[in-house]
């Protein structure tokens, strides 16, 4: 079966200038069909009429909140409706970030950010997983952050860093556990990558100091990431598992 024959589902690609639409723009150039989950429901269908118009793939956007398991499996069952093709491959990219400071960081702020970014990935995962396993074939893709391998310094706070840092360890052990089905997992750690979240904040001399120490010379792009993250969505992908690929332009060289 040829990716032409399958559905890409990624959360959280509501946002006009967000690594979602375009990595939705990127996984429909490649001959998905895509499904657009996002907590608003209108800007997931604009970018499934996008997905459609510019890539001529069927294209749906719905509604998700993806901390909500009825939600979640309300939205999901709607994309195995039979409108599209079986689900094979997940790409879980919604998530929140916050700069507070560790000793400013309430109770509450820090329960949100972990359940968009970690239980998010985990409803997600769990409902569509089911299908892949018994389909024998599955590619997931989890949006981390170089935030995870450095300890923040970029944009987040302490507990956005510890969120994604708890999805490289779910990558890596969700792996070992679902290969021998067909599935693979892995992530991807972006760096500092021009988006609606971090455009307002790093501006002027930080941004300039942080591009400083990039050694190519620039900020990410959200094709930067989507191109990474459809070939990890790809059907040839299949001996690549419980892997991060960072994409960082060299910020963070291990």
């Amino acid at each position: 079966m040829s990716d032409t024959a399958r559905t890409a589902v990624i959360t959280g690609a509501g946002s006009e200038r967000g690594i979602g639409r375009e990595t939705a723009l990127h996984l429909g150039r490649a001959g998905f069909a895509v499904a657009v989950l996002d907590l608003d429901g209108a800007a997931a269908e604009r970018t499934a009429a996008l997905v459609a118009e510019e890539c001529g793939v069927p294209a749906r956007g719905l509604t998700a909140d993806v901390t909500d398991a009825a939600s979640v499996d309300a939205a999901i069952a709607a994309v195995e409706d039979g409108e599209l093709p079986a689900i094979g491959a997940l790409v879980n990219n919604a998530g929140i970030t916050r700069p507070t400071r560790f000793l400013d960081i309430t109770e509450q702020e820090w329960d949100l950010v972990f359940k968009v970014n970690v239980t998010g990935t985990y409803l997600v995962t769990q409902r569509v997983l089911p299908g892949m396993v018994e389909r024998g074939y599955g590619r997931i893709v989890n949006l981390s952050s170089v935030s995870a391998e450095r300890g923040g310094g970029v944009f987040g706070g302490s507990h956005y860093s510890a969120a994604k840092a708890a999805i490289l360890g779910l990558t890596r052990a969700l792996a070992r556990e679902v290969g021998q089905h067909g599935v693979v997992v892995n992530s991807v750690a972006p760096g500092l990558i021009d988006t609606d979240i971090t455009g307002g904040a790093l501006t002027g001399e930080r941004k300039e100091k942080l591009i400083a120490d990039i050694p190519v010379g620039r900020n990410g792009r959200t094709a930067d990431v989507a191109a990474t993250v459809t070939f990890l969505a790809g059907e040839h992908v299949g001996y690549i598992t419980g892997t991060t690929v960072d994409i960082n332009g060299g910020s963070h060289i291990q």
